[in-house]
Parts: structure tokens; sequence; C-alpha cells
């Protein structure tokens, strides 16, 4: 699979499943700058285990399904790394405009770098 195909499965997929080391779980994400972007903890998503296996840059599944009719899209390998918020901004705006609903829309990002992961999904291809 090359990156492109990737991309376009992630730009088509307003959600995605990871398989962690708790088990499958369904999470929203941003595609930035040829990765996939996630967010857990601090009142965010739940993503047992991920900012963990990002510490040490592990190796997850990562499976695509289509909005329309949840057809698997594309599943692949990623490298996990857990994102510098401060040194990314980019990466974090696009996170948070997928952010639907956010209960403090204005102080989002100040928030999720007091007490969020944010995690960069690098496919491997």
């Amino acid at each position: 699979m090359t990156l492109p195909v990737i991309e376009e499965g992630a730009k088509k997929s307003g959600v995605l499943w990871l398989g962690l080391p708790s088990g499958v779980r369904l999470a929203w994400h941003a595609w930035h700058d040829g990765a996939i972007y996630v967010v857990t903890g601090g009142g965010e998503q739940s993503l047992l285990g991920l900012a963990d296996l990002a510490a040490g840059h592990g190796e997850i599944e990562v499976v695509l399904r289509s909005k329309d009719n949840g057809a698997e899209l594309i599943r692949f390998p990623a490298v996990a790394e857990v994102v510098d918020q401060a040194a990314a901004p980019g990466a974090v705006a696009a996170l948070a405009k997928e952010r639907l609903n956010a209960r403090d829309a204005a102080g989002l990002t100040a928030r999720w770098a007091e007490e969020s992961t944010v995690v960069r999904l690098a496919p491997r291809t």
C-alpha cells in the first residue's frame, strides 16, 4: 500500500480502529502532513495503552472504514509517537478542527497541552 492510498482513506473516514494492548478501540482522528493524529486522555477519548505504546515508538494496527457503508477501506501498521504539542502547532490545530462538540472549544488546545496526549501514527508503507 502507498501513502496516497492511506491518505485518501484517512480523509474519507471520520473514525478509525486501533489495535491497542487493551483491545480494539474506535477513535476520531485528523490527517496532517503524512500521518494520522489522535488525542487521548484529559476528558478526550480513552485509548488505554496508546500513550505508553507511543512513548516507546511502538507499532500499532490501524483500520480505516468507509463513512458510507462501514466497509474496510484499508488496514496498515503504523509507528506511534507522542507529539510535543508546542513543537507541532499545525498538527494540533488540524486535530482540534476535527473535534466536534468540544465543551471548551476556545480553550481546547490549552487543555490538551495540560491534560491530554497527542499521538502521531506514521504509516509503515
